[in-house]
């Protein structure tokens, strides 16, 4: 083999093995997606002079920690369904961290008698936006159901 073909093999295997590396390097810069997990939400109505509340919980999951999680809920029989877009402008819950990687997030939302009254009956669902601390994001449109009741 000649030394000008074993020149050019070696820069070609560098060149390869620095796209690849600078393939990864990329890779592992980009923002990565959280995940919302175990979501769940209740309605407690309004008793005597005792508020009531809906309550959303979940586990918000990355690996570069969670900056945020805003949380809408929204009667189905509204026909809303609320886009990625329009979350970015709700309230937030409150997350605290229970490892490297998982939060806990608990969203409350005070009901009085006054509003109750006022409350669609059924079905209502919570719609969550999940943002990491490195951007990524993570919209789900349905992350728990609950149901309202006539009382």
């Amino acid at each position: 083999m000649s030394k000008r073909v074993l020149v050019s093999s070696l820069i070609g295997a560098v060149v390869v093995l620095g796209g690849v590396a600078a393939g990864g390097l990329a890779w592992a810069l980009a923002p990565t997606d959280p995940s919302v997990e175990n979501g769940s939400a209740r309605y407690v109505a309004p008793s005597g002079d005792k508020a009531g509340s809906v309550t959303f919980t979940a586990d918000v999951v990355d690996d570069n920690g969670i900056k945020d999680l805003k949380v809408i809920a929204w009667p189905a029989s509204s026909k809303l369904d609320p886009t990625e877009a329009e979350l970015r402008h709700v309230d937030s819950a409150t997350c605290q961290a229970v490892s490297d990687e998982t939060y806990r997030c608990a969203y409350t939302l005070k009901v009085t008698e006054a509003e109750a009254a006022d409350l669609a009956k059924g079905t209502w669902y919570v719609s969550t936006l999940a943002t990491s601390k490195d951007g990524g994001t993570k919209f789900v449109p349905r992350a728990a159901t609950f149901e309202v009741a006539a009382h």
